[in-house]
């Protein structure tokens, strides 16, 4: 079985992605908290949920 070697210029590439990832990851995350700390977030959860049992055909 022959190992496919990368050129030395590409060596951490991957490792330089999954960083990009992770930290794009952590600033959505980070950004999705925020809205649900806010109070028109909560605001809006609530009136879905009390809504949902007028949607119901029973």
């Amino acid at each position: 079985m022959k190992k496919f070697l990368r050129p030395r210029s590409e060596r951490g590439m991957t490792t330089a992605e999954y960083t990009v990832g992770t930290l794009g990851a952590c600033t959505v995350g980070g950004v999705l908290v925020k809205i649900g700390q806010s109070d028109w977030f909560g605001d809006l959860v609530r009136d879905v949920l009390g809504n949902i049992p007028s949607l119901l055909p029973f």
